[in-house]
């Protein structure tokens, strides 16, 4: 069987930047199983698959270790080659998810607006071990949701921390979001998930589902501009409105091609 697929730099305007993540188109999908192999295959952060489904798509996410229950950045990136290689004609797509519930994507020019669910982090108490793991750099606070969440006094104090991967993984929880005060942006994160086969995500929809709210609380104003600071880089406008949670940002197409299988 020979299916297309194509690869994008979602969250950036520069190849190379932001987050890559594979997309491949179906018309009926393929065995749980042959999807995490594919994932496997192309070891990002994560592959997407999409079959239409008369006015909407249902999507799916794989990283090479498992299927996740939520991706912003291969969202954007399906979005992207639906509206730029395959021809899509509307301004808005809906995509349907199994945990995530109905996800759209909104295309103004050359911004892609992302709405998701908001999923505010509350307070908790830290993980044995966590602190050592994340570099022994204290947060002035932590929370909770999906992933936890250590909060740090600058952008300096996140951008240090090397953490120690292989302890991070054995700790139960999906992943670490640490954020702070942004120097040129309202807010800064990185966000580590070993457990799901990737240490540091470039940029994560997913987590801004935690920071949106967390920061428009903190900084009293809906409307915020991130960054994303690892090493690839990326940039999101967000926006908190209600329960629900707007990232947008910019794409670049890296690759198209073909699979057997």
């Amino acid at each position: 069987m020979k299916l297309p697929i194509y690869q994008v730099d979602a969250f950036t305007d520069q190849l190379f930047g932001g987050n890559p993540a594979a997309i491949v188109p179906l018309k009926e999908w393929l065995s749980a199983p042959q999807m995490q192999k594919i994932a496997v295959e192309n070891n990002l952060a994560e592959t997407a698959f999409f079959i239409p489904q008369g006015d909407h798509f249902e999507l799916r996410w794989f990283t090479p270790e498992l299927e996740i229950d939520l991706c912003g950045h291969a969202t954007l990136a399906t979005a992207h080659i639906l509206f730029t290689a395959l021809n899509y004609d509307k301004d808005v797509i809906h995509f349907h998810t199994l945990k995530a519930g109905t996800l759209s994507v909104t295309r103004n020019g050359d911004l892609y607006t992302l709405d998701f669910p908001s999923r505010p982090a509350i307070s908790c108490a830290i993980p044995q071990g966590l602190i050592e793991a994340i570099g022994g750099k204290m947060p002035i606070e932590i929370l909770s949701s999906r992933d936890h969440m250590l909060v740090y006094e600058t952008e300096a104090d996140v951008l240090a921390l090397k953490p120690d991967f292989a302890a991070l993984a054995k700790i139960d929880m999906m992943g670490v979001i640490v954020t702070a005060k942004g120097d040129k942006s309202d807010f800064v994160s990185r966000f580590f998930i070993p457990a799901a086969g990737i240490n540091e995500d470039p940029v994560t929809g997913s987590a801004h589902c935690n920071l949106i709210p967390y920061w428009a609380e903190k900084l009293g104003k809906n409307n915020l501009h991130a960054f994303q600071v690892s090493a690839r880089r990326g940039e999101l406008w967000c926006e908190l409105k209600g329960d629900r949670v707007l990232m947008s940002g910019k794409a670049v197409t890296y690759l198209i091609g073909e699979i057997y299988i």
